[in-house]
């Protein structure tokens, strides 16, 4: 399997970028055209379409020694995408932003050659996340590139919003679409060795993001959670029920990032601990580990950041299954042949599209996208999930 096997449904991405890596190839040898290959790309799609992915996948097709840029089976390759290519840097935020310290000392150690691969690659994973100080860093790097750093960001969309128009002017933009269920429930069977019939159900209630179907066809826990979210509209008859709902919703993203975090939390905590010299007997023992209490009290602050960030994630998808259902209730009512997000529960929009009017189904949809923006906008996640979850009950 090549590095491109990675990338699910995105047959013309994979083209453009594997031509750009043959280029690419060709201006290190000396040997052949350049034409197709430039210093910086910018990767957008809608979540779950492989952003990171293609990003990934395109650094060890630059990185790769035999030529076939992305043959999979080099150490170029193999180190890529596992991600301990020296020449290889994959910045992910664990925040809710990239800071402008984090950038500088980014964009100065792009600067320097390729220690042993071809290229210095810099991927940043959450390119929408870049403070406007950080942006400006970056954008002087990408302005002036040194001649073999290759700069690759990934985020939503090219809007303004997400990438500052300067950057996005002189990058290559890759825009990727949403898988096809077909292509998801493929690459779940063949990858992950997941049975036909899982993957064909996850593929069809993953909205497209392929993370997430692998996650529902192999966690039991996180389709209960899905469940759950997705009975909330049916089960709103009593004003007590706001708030029960409420606290699912907040709990169910709380339980998501505990999950994601948690176990990794300690692990970092105990190797920091034992790089500062816990545990040691030996001479100068006490004055090694004298400063480990401030560098553990850092640790704790990124890993809360990082943990408030992880729930505010969770919290997002559950919403957004929420808006399919409410989505899918103005699908039956209308009698439009368009697939419904969450077929499983078709019979549920099926109930709720009989008992209220399109535009109470509206209403509550609009409900639903209100809140993810005002969590956008830092409010509280339970203040803004109790005031939509009362807007559901007064339909």
């Amino acid at each position: 399997m090549t590095v491109w096997s990675q990338l699910v449904g995105q047959p013309d991405a994979v083209e453009v970028l594997h031509t750009a890596a043959k280029a690419a190839a060709n201006l290190v040898d000396g040997t052949g055209t350049a034409a197709g290959m430039t210093h910086a790309w910018l990767f957008t799609g809608p979540p779950g379409s492989g952003r990171s992915v293609a990003a990934r996948a395109f650094a060890a097709a630059l990185e790769c020694t035999t030529g076939d840029a992305g043959c999979g089976q080099c150490q170029g390759c193999h180190t890529a995408m596992s991600g301990t290519h020296a020449d290889v840097r994959m910045v992910v935020p664990e925040g809710l932003s990239i800071s402008v310290a984090e950038m500088r000392a980014l964009v100065q150690t792009s600067a320097r050659r390729p220690t042993g691969g071809r290229w210095q690659v810099v991927v940043i994973t959450d390119a929408d996340r870049l403070t406007e100080g950080a942006a400006n860093a970056l954008l002087k790097a990408v302005e002036e590139p040194p001649p073999r750093t290759v700069f690759l960001l990934c985020a939503p969309s090219d809007h303004p919003d997400d990438v500052s128009v300067t950057i996005r002017s002189r990058c290559r933009v890759i825009a990727l679409r949403t898988p096809a269920p077909p292509a998801i429930a493929e690459v779940l069977q063949l990858r992950d060795r997941i049975d036909a019939d899982t993957a064909k159900w996850a593929a069809s209630v993953c909205g497209g993001h392929v993370g997430r179907a692998r996650r529902l066809a192999t966690d039991p826990a996180a389709r209960e959670r899905r469940d759950k979210v997705l009975r909330i509209p049916i089960n709103l008859r009593r004003l007590s029920d706001v708030f029960d709902a409420a606290d699912d919703l907040v709990k169910a993203a709380e339980t998501d990032a505990t999950e994601v975090s948690g176990s990794r939390d300690e692990a970092e905590k105990d190797a920091l601990k034992t790089a500062m010299g816990a545990g040691g007997t030996g001479k100068g023992t006490a004055s090694a580990t004298r400063g480990t209490a401030g560098a553990i009290k850092e640790l704790e602050r990124r890993q809360k950041s990082r943990a408030t960030r992880t729930q505010r994630d969770a919290l997002d998808l559950a919403l957004v299954d929420l808006a399919g259902f409410y989505r899918d209730v103005l699908v039956t009512a209308s009698g439009a042949p368009a697939a419904l997000n969450h077929p499983d529960h078709a019979e549920s929009s099926g109930q709720a599209a009989e008992r209220w009017t399109p535009e109470s189904a509206l209403r509550r949809l609009e409900a639903v996208l209100d809140c993810r923006e005002a969590i956008e906008l830092n409010v509280k996640p339970r203040i803004a999930i109790e005031a939509m979850v009362t807007q559901l009950y007064m339909g």
